[in-house]
This record gives structure tokens, C-alpha cells and sequence, in this order.
């Protein structure tokens, strides 16, 4: 088992933009990260199982709802801490990361933004502890960018909803306690419902044969004339606007997520460019070599800035969707380019579990596509631009 060696690159001394309380943050999670992670991270991806043993050790370091208020069993952190907390978790792994985002940002998000009091005080102080673990159910087999026109629907039937449909490709599903789940009433309008694990015709067949997120528990959630108590609907939100609220905070999650697994494949490659000797001297000392080094910490420290002003614009509830997007859109494309070139400068051996390099970058080929495509926040940008929708 080779010891987790990472030292983050700061090349425009953003550190000096953090508060004492976001470096201790980040710094905790780091720690976490390289003590409970690593070790066994190759392990869990080699066998496409997600380690769960490590699911307390997310609600130690505010993983869960980090920006959730600690009346509801939250850290109260701000914007940037919870960007450090999924930049470092993501740079031990994409699909820890995804558990980590869908709990906080599609699941407790929802429950605090659109529940009501008891709502907030039955689900939350148990998503925070880990005691519980939630889902999102918003894409369908057939709806995936086009998630208005979903087809699960529920009826009311007086004491009750009739809940029927299916979601597809859910994280957290195969073990998920509850499920936050987007459907449609009677006359066409979305609502979220949480169902709970043990409702009759509730349920949440794994996916299996997976070459990304490994190390990530994906689902789809099976709904059969499912009984929903009418307590269970989020009252303060309808419409498809509720669902992409919370897609914008996991989306900005993402975005500081994607630096995380970019450092982690430029620290690997420019630690092995100094140890690597070929034709008599370290592969590091050539000039192909050290473009593409080069050009990875440029574009790393480019992706910083924007998330940092991101995550202050956050703060102070300026942030909008689109500037979210082009974030997401940006820096995960960002990582996927400096995984592949990472990878080809560790030539055979970037392609083992030796190193985390492949891992990520399958990883980053399912971060590229969900909660927004490459090519779906591009034309959010392109309609925040021009004013013209081009999505169809």
C-alpha cells in the first residue's frame, strides 16, 4: 500500500484569500482524506463497492450539509468551506464525493430550503450524523436533460399519495434510507416528495457493471402504487425550479470537486516527471514533459479563481445559475484533460491501480455528464449570453 504523498499546489498563494476557518476545514478534511480514503480507495474501485465504513468519518469532518445550520444538526459553514470540503474529498475520489454531494446538496438542501419546521427537525439531524443516508430521484430512464418532461406522478387519494414512476442512475439508492423524489400531481405541477425505505412497492435495484464511480453505490428507485403520507411533501417549493435549486448547489460543489481530482492527477505526474529517468535523466527535465506540467498548474490555478469568486458570490447570495454552470462546465472539463494528459506522462503504469490516475479519470468521464451535461451548461451560458433558449 503506497502512503498518500499529495501536497496541494497553490501557485497564485490563494491561501491568503481563506479564512483561518476555511484552511482548518480543508486542512481537517485533507487529513481525513489521506488517513481513511486512500488506503483503501483502489481496494473498493478494483471490486465496485462502496466503502461504507467510512460514512461516520464524512459526518465528522461536516461532509453532510456542511452550510446547513447547526439548529438542524449542520456545521453553519459558508460557501467556501463546503467547496474545500469537496475539493479534498473529491481528490480521494469522485464517487465519495458524489455521496457526499447528494446528501448535502440534493437531499438535506431540499429538506431545509423547501420543508417545513418538523420536516427539517424529523430528517436532518439524522442526514447530518450519518445515522441516515439520503438519495435524489430526478432523472428518468427517458428524461435525463430534459427533466421536465418526467413521467412519475402521484395522485392524491385523500389520507394519501399514490406514488408510481422510476428514477434512474440514483447515487446513494441501493442503501439510501430516504429518497427525495421529484414527480408531478394531478395537473401536471412538480413537487418533492420524500419516500422512505420499507414503503410498500418501494424499490432500489443497484446498477451494476459500472467503469466509473466504482467506489460509488448507483441505483434506480422502482415506484409501485407506493403509499406516500401527505407530511412527507415538501410544501414550501413546486415546479420544476425546486429540483434545479438544488441542482445549482451540487453543481458548485462539482466545481471545487473537480479541482480536487485535477491536483491529485498533476501531483502524481509531476512527482513521478522527478523520479522517471529516460535517456539518461528524469522525463521531467524535457520540454514535452513540462508543458503539459505547465499547463496543468495554469489551468488548476485558473479553475481556483473562478470557484473562489464563485464561492464568494455564494456568500452573498449573488451567484446565478449560469455563473454556476459555466463553473461546473469549465472545471470538470478542466480535470478530465489533465487526468488523460497525467496519465500518458506515467505511460504503462498510468494505467494500474498503483496510481490514481485511471481511477479519476474514469471517475471524471461520469462527473462530465451528470447534474448537467458538457454540452447542456454550455447552452446555459449560451442562452444567459444571447437571450435565446437553444436546447431544442
Amino acid at each position: 500500500m503506497k502512503p498518500d504523498l499529495f501536497q496541494a499546489p497553490d501557485y497564485y498563494l490563494l491561501d491568503e484569500l481563506l479564512t483561518d476557518e476555511h484552511k482548518l476545514v480543508r486542512d481537517s478534511a485533507r487529513e481525513w482524506v489521506k488517513r481513511e480514503v486512500s488506503p483503501i480507495i483502489e481496494e473498493y474501485a478494483q471490486k465496485a463497492e462502496f466503502p461504507k465504513q467510512i460514512i461516520n468519518g464524512l459526518a465528522e469532518i461536516g461532509a453532510f450539509g456542511p452550510y446547513i445550520p447547526e439548529e438542524y444538526g449542520g456545521a453553519g459553514l459558508d460557501q467556501i468551506s463546503y467547496g474545500l470540503i469537496m475539493q479534498e474529498i473529491e481528490r480521494g475520489d469522485s464517487g465519495v464525493r458524489s455521496t457526499a454531494s447528494v446528501q448535502s446538496s440534493l437531499v438535506m438542501y431540499p429538506i431545509w430550503k423547501y420543508g417545513n419546521e418538523e420536516q427539517r427537525m424529523k430528517w436532518l439531524p439524522k442526514l447530518a450524523s450519518g445515522e441516515f443516508i439520503g438519495c435524489f430521484g430526478l432523472t428518468e430512464p427517458d428524461f435525463g436533460s430534459n427533466p421536465a418532461g418526467m413521467v412519475t406522478n402521484f395522485k392524491d387519494k385523500g389520507d394519501h399519495y399514490l406514488l408510481n414512476g422510476a428514477k434512474m442512475w440514483i447515487s446513494n439508492a441501493p442503501f439510501a434510507d430516504i429518497a427525495v423524489v421529484w414527480a408531478k400531481d394531478e395537473t401536471g405541477r412538480i413537487h418533492g416528495l420524500v419516500v422512505e425505505r420499507g414503503m410498500e412497492g418501494f424499490t432500489t435495484p443497484e446498477t451494476h457493471n459500472k467503469w466509473s464511480l466504482r467506489a460509488s453505490a448507483t441505483g434506480e428507485l422502482i415506484f409501485d402504487n407506493v403509499k406516500v403520507p401527505k407530511e412527507n411533501l415538501l410544501p414550501n417549493k413546486s415546479g420544476l425550479g425546486a429540483p434545479l435549486g438544488c441542482l445549482d448547489s451540487a453543481r458548485y460543489g462539482i466545481a471545487w470537486g473537480a479541482i480536487g481530482a485535477a491536483m491529485d492527477c498533476y501531483d502524481t505526474a509531476l512527482r513521478y516527471s522527478k523520479e522517471r529517468i529516460q535517456f539518461d535523466k528524469p522525463i521531467g527535465a524535457t520540454q514535452l514533459q513540462q508543458k503539459k506540467l505547465a499547463e496543468m498548474i495554469t489551468e488548476i490555478t485558473k479553475a481556483q479563481l473562478l470557484t473562489w469568486r464563485l464561492g464568494v458570490l455564494r456568500n452573498e447570495n449573488k451567484a446565478t445559475s449560469a455563473q454556476i454552470s459555466m463553473a461546473k462546465r469549465n472545471n470538470v472539463n478542466m480535470a478530465v484533460e489533465i487526468a488523460r494528459e497525467a496519465r500518458q506522462m506515467l505511460g504503462g503504469m498510468g494505467i494500474t491501480g498503483e496510481y490514481s490516475i485511471m481511477r479519476h479519470m474514469m471517475n471524471l468521464e461520469s462527473v462530465i455528464t451528470y447534474e448537467g451535461t458538457h454540452d447542456i451548461h454550455l447552452l446555459i451560458t449560451g442562452m444567459d449570453v444571447t437571450g435565446f433558449a437553444a436546447f431544442k
